[in-house]
């Protein structure tokens, strides 16, 4: 890609970009932080610096540096380098959606699908809709990233627009909104858990619903969803001019046998979707299992363990039998094939998985993300602010604390603890902490290199882009993150002022 406006590209995000890409492969830099974080631990472990909080169950903890220049911590790099690889959450993930996006893909069934879309869905629609389906991707878990941000890039690609605005559209819905969707979900469950452990720690008698921040998510969605949809098409797609690359869209007509073989994909599609329905959706169904805490049979475990071979066999089967009508898969061998190709495109993510999970495992090990997450917390605490700008306040701190700390649950297992009992006192209700912590939480993700799929978004980027590198993902996602973040935030503060309801039975103050 040779755009000439961007490499003159004078702007705040240019010189972003011009920075971030003039640092070495994203793999040898992801060796770089580790060393550095190996170097910094030694130095804060040899400070004695140490944090203490009160966690969700009520108890105190102690938390001190840990060095990795130890006898222990280089026991410890050496004896989980392997584990620290195959346990990076993205991998398998990412490895087995690919192998039946891979059939999809070969066999032509995302290509003649995608040419439907574009007949059926306005160009001035276009980019919404892709921001849109990021958004609600979330309700099925980590799917989102590596579904619908790859086919973002395609489906602009193939309405003859630059890909990686499709990409960084589809990104921004996926996980700069990730807390933003119509229905609840497991985020919901596992973030007000936390938060009545966290209320129930400080002998506080409120209880937090899993559909506490419902209706303002039902709003945000659609606030998101426009927000991305004009981000994208003033400020993102200028900055990125006119795509130049390789990928050329197929403009040839729809053939009769690419009819049939969507028929076949269609109907293939309805029969498995309904024998996952029968196995999910009566209460005593397969695929559920028993809550013990609630004593009720849900399917909480398959949504967080088996939703991704069901995606797998979501994309396999209909393509199997789209390319069986067409004459793209002839027998077995035609099959593997088609996995095999999607495979062989993910060897850079495979390598730069590797050296990106030991700097992440590394920093967990050291504590120094708990060490910053706390001492952020402190910091806030003693400002002195209430009402609307301490929640502000703790929006930016959250999102700062963010850039470090990727885990949703985690951050919030240290920060609820601190901040939910807090601003309960200062009568702020904890669905209206939660909701504040979530949207920082959610904006910038998307410019953090911690966050665990960063990684496989700049490998996606360099399909388009070969020159693709962390700069060139943080200057164009920067856009989307400030912009999420004040329009969340002013969105939150309407809310508040309004005295709306954050859910059902859910207060923004006490």
């Amino acid at each position: 890609m040779k755009d000439s406006n961007k490499s003159t590209d004078k702007s705040f995000f240019g010189m972003i970009e011009r920075v971030g890409n003039r640092l070495p492969h994203p793999v040898v830099l992801f060796i770089m932080l580790t060393v550095g974080i190996i170097a910094i631990s030694e130095l804060v472990a040899r400070m004695g610096v140490t944090v203490n909080y009160t966690d969700a169950a009520g108890e105190n903890v102690v938390v001190e540096a840990v060095s990795l220049m130890t006898g222990e911590g280089l026991a410890y790099i050496f004896n989980t380098a392997v584990a620290n690889f195959t346990g990076f959450a993205p991998l398998g993930t990412v490895l087995v959606a690919m192998l039946g996006v891979g059939v999809a893909e070969w066999s032509g069934l995302i290509g003649t699908s995608l040419k439907r879309l574009l007949q059926n869905v306005p160009t001035s629609l276009l980019t919404a809709t892709v921001v849109f389906s990021g958004l609600i991707s979330n309700i099925a878990s980590d799917a989102g990233y590596v579904v619908v941000i790859p086919l973002g890039a395609i489906v602009f690609a193939a309405a003859g627009r630059h890909p990686i605005a499709g990409l960084a559209a589809a990104f921004a819905g996926v996980s700069g909104g990730f807390s933003a969707n119509l229905i609840f979900g497991p985020t919901d469950a596992l973030l007000a858990g936390i938060t009545n452990e966290a209320l129930a720690s400080a002998n506080i008698n409120y209880d937090v619903a899993v559909t506490a921040n419902w209706y303002f998510l039902i709003v945000s969605t659609f606030i998101l969803t426009a927000v991305g949809a004009i981000v994208t098409e003033k400020i993102v797609e200028p900055r990125l001019g006119v795509y130049t690359g390789d990928y050329q869209p197929d403009d040839e007509p729809i053939t009769e046998d690419e009819n049939r073989g969507m028929r076949n994909a269609l109907i293939s599609l309805l029969v498995f979707l309904g024998i996952m329905a029968f196995l999910s959706i009566p209460e005593n169904a397969p695929l559920r299992v028993l809550n013990e805490e609630t004593g009720q049979m849900t399917l909480d475990y398959f949504l967080a363990n088996g939703l991704l071979f069901m995606i797998f066999l979501l994309f396999a089967i209909p393509g199997y039998f789209y390319g069986r009508e067409t004459g793209k898969i002839r027998n077995s061998h035609d099959l593997v094939t088609g996995m095999s190709e999607a495979m062989s495109s993910m060897g850079d993510y495979l390598v730069l998985a590797f050296f990106a999970s030991q700097f992440i495992n590394y920093f967990a090990y050291t504590n120094l993300g708990t060490i910053l997450s706390v001492r952020g917390a402190e910091l806030l605490e003693g400002i002195g602010f209430s009402g609307i700008p301490l929640i502000l306040a703790f929006i930016i701190v959250t999102a700062f604390i963010n850039l470090f700390i990727g885990s949703a649950s985690a951050k919030w297992a240290i920060m609820a603890p601190i901040f939910v009992p807090m601003l309960h006192e200062l009568k702020i209700s904890p669905e209206m902490t939660m909701m504040a912590y979530r949207i920082a939480d959610s904006s910038t993700n998307i410019i953090s290199p911690l966050m665990g799929y960063f990684a496989m978004v700049i490998v996606f980027a360099q399909r388009y882009d070969k020159k693709s590198g962390i700069g060139t993902l943080i200057s164009t996602m920067l856009a989307y993150s400030i912009a999420f973040l004040i329009a969340w935030s002013i969105l939150l503060t309407i809310w508040y002022f309004l005295g709306l309801p954050l859910g059902p039975g859910a207060p923004v103050t006490l």
